[in-house]
């Protein structure tokens, strides 16, 4: 992490978490496996909060130090924990695996501590309690950590707090930042329990909606009149929300309808098919996508005549539309969509500059086309552009 190799995931799971229970998370801190930085990051770390939260280092190896210094810290002795070491030898066990002598470092506890079980692998935590100060030490791995704040640390935590954070997630697609804060303007100027943060995402416009209260019940019935009130003005832009994807809404649309979709792609290289295919069962929708970069695959795969191209070109609504229908006839699908535009960085001109964009949709025979012109780099160009196509697809199954 400190060589910029790895993301601390853990800080933002556990941030985000910790919120939903009304903690403020006031620091976070990554400090490297050295027992001298770990014994002051400690010291710094409870000179300024009452609960720490650490991940890693928990496990058989020598530089494997959390816990040692964790024990160091708080005046204790490490003692061999029975339990724990049971579970990793059945850990092992179930892998069909050897166990090295070194794992029995994982099972030595500080005495006085509580163990925090790990059902996703060998290293388990534990829990400190002295002093008015509570320490809880995860291993590292996300796929370990997470589950054990989830199943472990949570339910010690949820108790010992008088109110709670509830949050709601609106996410909006098809107009921008800004046109989206001046249509909430007002509702934001005011706003108070609950509040109201947007966040800009590419050519998306994210805007949680949070309330403190005792309880979820609570929150809900705090939140429901702005939410109505977003939702009411903001109406089709509204794509999801939570942990909707514009993919997911898309696609379970597609399912909804029984209408089946396939992609003619040009400047977007099939990153919009490769969107998609992240979508478990579109199979059952998505047919097929095509990559034709050149004049000679759009002529050859989709149809697309050879005047059109050579009067309009490649990147003009025309093509456009003769894509999304070529790629729906030929693939027998009910929906076809194409992009054809400028990525960049060269190949523009005055008339067709660097992130011009065309989007062609083909919805039973009917056409539609759609021009964008965007900013950004080559890839920003084509991620852009797979949003937009994506919520044009989305809006046609809306209407």
């Amino acid at each position: 992490m400190l060589l910029g190799d790895i993301l601390n995931t853990n800080a933002q799971f556990l941030s985000r978490e910790l919120a939903k229970l009304g903690i403020n998370v006031y620091y976070q801190t990554v400090v490297g496996d050295n027992p001298a930085r770990l014994l002051e990051a400690y010291k710094t770390a409870f000179g300024r909060a009452d609960v720490v939260i650490a991940t890693g280092g928990l496990g058989p190896t020598e530089d494997d130090l959390t816990k040692e210094t964790a024990a160091l810290y708080f005046g204790k002795e490490l003692a061999l924990d029975e339990e724990s070491w049971e579970m990793i030898a059945a850990f092992f066990r179930k892998m069909h695996a050897n166990m090295a002598p070194t794992n029995k470092k994982q099972a030595m506890m500080p005495i006085g501590s509580s163990v925090l079980k790990n059902r996703n692998g060998t290293a388990p935590g534990c829990f400190i309690e002295e002093g008015g100060k509570m320490l809880f030490l995860l291993p590292g791995p996300p796929n370990e950590a997470q589950p054990m704040y989830l199943n472990e640390v949570a339910p010690i935590l949820r108790p010992r707090t008088e109110r709670m954070f509830v949050s709601k997630t609106l996410k909006i697609c098809g107009i921008g930042e800004s046109q989206a804060e001046e249509m909430l303007k007002d509702l934001i100027d005011a706003q108070g329990n609950p509040s109201i943060a947007p966040y800009a995402k590419t050519s998306e416009v994210w805007f949680r909606i949070t309330a403190s209260a005792k309880n979820e019940g609570e929150a809900a019935e705090l939140m429901k009149p702005t939410l109505d009130e977003i939702k009411k003005r903001l109406g089709r832009n509204i794509y999801g929300e939570d942990d909707e994807s514009l993919v997911s809404v898309t696609a379970m649309l597609l399912m909804e309808k029984g209408l089946t979709l396939s992609a003619a792609e040009s400047c977007t290289g099939g990153e919009l098919s490769a969107r998609l295919v992240d979508f478990p069962g579109i199979s059952s929708v998505f047919l097929e996508g095509a990559v034709t970069y050149s004049n000679e695959a759009k002529i050859r795969r989709l149809g697309v005549k050879a005047a059109t191209l050579e009067k309009y070109g490649a990147v003009s609504p025309q093509t456009a539309v003769e894509m999304a229908g070529g790629i729906a006839r030929t693939s027998g699908s009910d929906i076809g969509i194409s992009t054809t535009g400028i990525a960049g960085p060269d190949g523009g001109t005055p008339e067709k500059p660097v992130g011009l964009v065309y989007l062609g949709l083909s919805v039973k025979g009917e056409a539609s086309v759609k021009e964008l012109n965007l900013a950004g780099n080559r890839a920003k160009v084509r991620t852009r552009a797979v949003v937009s196509a994506l919520d044009m697809i989305r809006r046609a199954l809306l209407s």
